[in-house]
This record gives structure tokens, sequence and C-alpha cells, in this order.
């Protein structure tokens, strides 16, 4: 063993059980300490390690035994509508993913074209990049030590003339606490408890549409890619979207898991279902004037536009390799995966009531297959369409083929020094682009995109609050991973618990968004220490920041045909908008 070199040693522990990794732990103190091992968390650590050259002591604390967050958990379609919009980081993933299924199955294989040049993957895939990444970086300054729990209490942040002196996390495996002290921490947390501990405030909720002037604000009943409806107010209230399980589902025999009753069944949450089975009622455009009122037959599929059938009724369904699917909620639907209102607490709840949701919504989503391929009320033609399906049972092995991690698609969202909303992803007019920030750290495009924060009503047109709204490629300012000055916090940054309103927050919490901040957020931590590790977050030279992640080809303004550029023209192009400032395309 002595032989070993200490790269070689930490890689090897890495990759063991995340027990062995555990018993190891000891506290200590880092120049960055970051809480979640999320893909933002991830790239946060990848990248303060090869900016500083190794000489930053980096720990990545994760409460779970894994790390990867929602890709390593069922995000395999990835989010991103214009994909040339992000880079860097993210765009090495990407490339590495679609590296995997080349060198295991030929460039010109099924697996390949299915991966959509990486941004389509399996989770096993994903997970085994990212401990690529780490085990890449473990010689550089980067520790993982897992299965430590943070509660989000402020006797469990020490503070001391505006800094997080310490934090406390509890093993896991040994119920012990340990206190690690930092220069400077990142919360890449899904949920955003280290802002809450460190006295950061932070948002929860939908504002009104008066408060920002946004469309989707607050209160809204909207048919899919439709008009609104009735009871749409647009006030605000403390409601949060809802979360799922994204469940890796397939119809291969070969790999297939037959969905059993869960232990805590309960039929009459999905017998609404058998209705819009029968009459192929759905929440889409199309229903408009149809539904309620449709008839139907329960021995023939109905004839109704718009509707999904099948697998597709109960999950959104997006392939993947190797004969898989990535199975969101059905946003046509009534009832799918996703549990509204029952999530309400989880942002600023306990660990222990966080776990008993998770189980919960467990139970819930599986119940939901095993009802709709065993009841017998449930019309025989449906059951026969879905009969195939199941979980894929070569991922998570350890846990019965189901993913490890809730797909927590908003927590908390910290005040930060500027709050991104909707018309920050829009333009103001026809020919132009969204706002450009000057303090942009990433472009990123998707959606607004919300799902429902309250449960089937009847009469409604959809779930309150599921909307989606289309954007243009937009820039994301430093500012929004910044605590806001007020809070008095100087060297904590949030990359994935960033400061948006509820709608504005709704299209840059997606993973590319994440780890493009989350990169941006550790080079930010690795200036800030090259300057002795003193200065304020809200001190940085953006405009250097700026120039170091050019030079690692993030993308910080969106140039279309930007990839038929040369680097250089790339990054001149970029920092000529960023100077004026320009909402011109």
């Amino acid at each position: 063993m002595a032989l070993l070199t200490l790269a070689v040693l930490l890689t090897f522990l890495f990759l063991f059980p995340a027990r062995l990794v555990a018993a190891a732990a000891s506290s200590g103190a880092y120049d960055l300490v970051i809480l979640g091992a999320t893909p933002g968390g991830i790239m946060a650590a990848v990248a303060a390690a090869r900016v500083s050259n190794a000489t930053a002591n980096i720990l990545i604390l994760e409460r779970t035994s894994y790390i990867g967050g929602l890709p390593a958990n069922g995000l395999g379609a990835t989010d991103i509508a214009t994909r040339s919009a992000t880079g860097g980081l993210f765009l090495e993933f990407v490339g590495r993913v679609k590296q995997q299924y080349v060198d295991t199955y030929g460039e010109s294989s099924q697996q390949v074209k299915d991966s959509q040049n990486g941004y389509h993957f399996e989770p096993k895939v994903a997970e085994k990049v990212m401990k690529e990444f780490l085990a890449e970086v473990a010689d550089k300054g980067v520790e993982v030590k897992v299965r430590r729990q943070f509660d989000a209490q402020v006797e469990n942040a020490e503070v001391e003339d505006g800094c997080v002196k310490k934090i406390k996390v509890t093993n896991r495996d040994t119920g012990a606490a340990e206190w690690y002290e930092g220069k400077y921490f990142i919360d890449a947390t899904y949920e955003g408890d280290l802002i809450d501990a460190a006295r950061i405030p932070f948002f929860s909720g939908r504002e009104s549409a008066s408060k920002f002037g946004e469309i989707g604000a607050g209160v809204v009943y909207k048919y899919w890619k439709g008009d609104e409806a009735e009871g749409t107010t647009h006030e605000g209230d403390d409601r949060i979207q809802a979360y799922n399980y994204r469940l890796s589902l397939t119809n291969d025999p070969e790999i297939v898991y037959k969905i059993p009753k869960p232990n805590k069944y309960n039929r009459t949450e999905y017998v609404s279902l058998i209705d819009d089975i029968i009459t192929g009622c759905h929440t889409g455009y199309q229903a408009e004037g149809l539904c309620p009122g449709t008839v139907g037959d329960p021995d023939v599929q109905p004839n109704f536009p718009g509707s999904p059938v099948g697998i597709d009724r109960l999950s959104s369904m997006s392939q993947i390799p190797n004969q898989k699917w990535d199975g969101n909620n059905q946003h046509l639907g009534f009832i799918s995966t996703d549990l509204p209102e029952e999530n309400q607490g989880y942002p600023t709840a306990s660990w222990a009531w966080r776990d008993r949701f998770a189980e919960r919504l467990r139970s819930y989503i599986l119940g939901l297959f095993y009802f709709a391929q065993n009841d017998p009320e449930v019309p025989e033609w449906f059951r026969n369409k879905t009969a195939a399906w199941g979980l894929a049972k070569d991922e998570y092995t350890d846990n019965n083929y189901f993913p490890r991690q809730v797909y927590v698609r908003e927590g908390r969202r910290m005040h930060g020094e500027f709050i991104f909303t909707s018309n920050d992803a829009t333009p103001a007019a026809d020919g132009e682009r969204p706002p450009v920030h000057s303090d942009s750290i990433t472009s990123s495009h998707y959606a607004l995109d919300s799902h429902g924060v309250r449960k089937r009503e009847e009469g409604r047109a959809h779930l309150d609050g599921f909307v989606s709204y289309p954007t243009q490629p937009y820039t994301v300012p430093y500012r929004v991973i910044v605590p806001v000055k007020a809070a008095g916090i100087k060297n904590v940054l949030a990359p994935v618990p960033v400061s948006g309103s509820h709608i504005g927050f709704s299209t840059i919490r997606m993973e590319p968004c994440w780890m493009a901040l989350g990169q941006a957020a550790g080079t930010a931590v690795a200036l800030l220490l090259e300057e002795g590790g003193e200065p304020a977050v809200h001190d940085l030279d953006v405009a250097t920041l700026q120039n170091q992640l050019f030079e690692q080809d993030a993308v910080l303004v969106y140039i279309s045909g930007w990839a038929n550029l040369s680097k250089e023209e790339r990054i001149k192009q970029q920092k000529e908008i960023l100077k004026a400032g320009t909402s011109a395309k």
C-alpha cells in the first residue's frame, strides 16, 4: 500500500463502496467546501481544481451514498432547447458520454445514435462519467465524502465577521458529528440547506404577476400548449412545483423488471385515470371544449385528438440507449408520476421528513404503474398496451432498480444580488434577444417550465401552475449565485439554489445550466484564492472570471453558428456583445 501514489489511493477509495470512503473520513480545514455532489457541485470542484493548478484543498460533502444527482438518477434526456447555448464542462460531459458509447459499442452503433451525440444517456453511464471527472482531480486536491448529512440549522454553520468559518455534518454511518472549516463554501444542493443555515435570505413559493410583471406567474390554469383558462388569477402564494422520480423504463424482455404491488398501495388514488383512458381526455389544447363531457366505450381505444395512449398516458417517454426510456411526468395527464401538494414542506423540512416523503413518492409512482397494468376496471386494451413495460433491471441494482434521488425541481431560492425572472429569458420585442447581462457567466436556453402545484381539481383545464412558455437563449449574471449584500455573508456561492423568482427559476433549474453555474462558481473561488482567500465573493473582478471561463470554452453569450467560428473570433464577438449590453441578435 505504501507504494501507491496518493492519486491512486484516492481513486481506489472513491470507486469502492461508499461505506469504505465514509469509514476513512475525519474533520479538517479546506480552501473550498462544497455541499452536494450534484452535477453543479462536481463541476465546481473540477473547475476549482483545474484553475488553481492543484493548489486548492477542496472537499465535497454528499448526504447519499452516490454522486451525480439527477443525471445519474434517471434524467437521461438532457433539458436544453438550443444545444450550443451552453458550453464548457457541460459540453465536456456530453462529449465523454458519447465517447463511452463509441468505445463500448462502436461509432456506427445504435447506442451511439440513440445517445444523440451524448445528450441522451443511461443513468449508469452518467454516473460513470461523473466519477471519472472526480477521479481525475483526486490528485489535484479534491476529496469526496459521502453519507455526510447537513441539517439546515443555524448552529450547524459557524459565522464570524461575515464569513462562514465551518459547518457541522453528521456521519450517517457512525452518527458522529464532524466539523469542516473552509475559506469559501458552495451550496450545490437541490434544497439550498447551506444558504439557510448561513442566515442568507431565500425565496419560496410563487410571486404574483404584478411583482415582476412576469408571464405565467402566480395561480395559472392553462391548457398544455394552449390558452390560460378559468380559475387563473395570477395571484402569488406559497406553493412549489411538484416533484417526481425520473424512471428508467424498458419493454426489453431481457432487462425488464415487472413492477409489483407496493406495500402501501392505495387504489383510490388512481381511479380517476380510468375515465381519462376511456374518454381520451387530457390537458392539452386539443381538449378545450371537449372535456369534460366526452363519453367513450371501455372496450374501444378512443379516437381523441392528441390523447396519449398506453405507457405514454402514464409517463412522458424520451428514448435513451439500449432500449430504455427516460420516464418523466406526462404533461398531458391529470395524473402521472408527479405528486403535487405533498411536497409542499420539503424545501425547509428535516431530512427525516424528506425521507418519509421520498418513500411515499416512490410508493405512489409504483402504485400508479401497478394499477394501470393490473386493475380489472382499467380497460383490457389499455392493460395490454402497458403490460410489457417495467423498470430496467440493469440500473440501480442495489435499490431494486429504482432511482435513488428525488427530482427536487425547486427548493429554496437564494436572495442574491440579482433576481432572475422570466423577463431575463424572453426578448422585450420582436427581432431582439433577451437582456444581455454584462456580468454573464453562462448562456442557457430552456422554456419557462413549471409543474403543477395542486392535485387534480374537478372542472379545471389542467393542474394549477403547470405551465410552459417559450424563451430564447439568454445570459445568466454572476449576481444570481452571490448572496445579497444585506445578508452580510461574504464567502458563500450558490450555483444550484440560485436567485430567481418562481417562474424565472423554472428555466435556469436545468442541469446544463447548473453545471455551467457550478463551473463558474468553482472558477470564481480559485481566483479568489489566488488573491489570498480573503476577498468577498462580491468583490471578485467579473471580467477576470469571464476571461477564465472563455479559456474553458464556456459560452457566455449565445451566437448562432458559433461552432463554425475560431475560438478567438467566438470570444471576440461575445465580449463585444457583453460590452455593448445590446439586446439585438
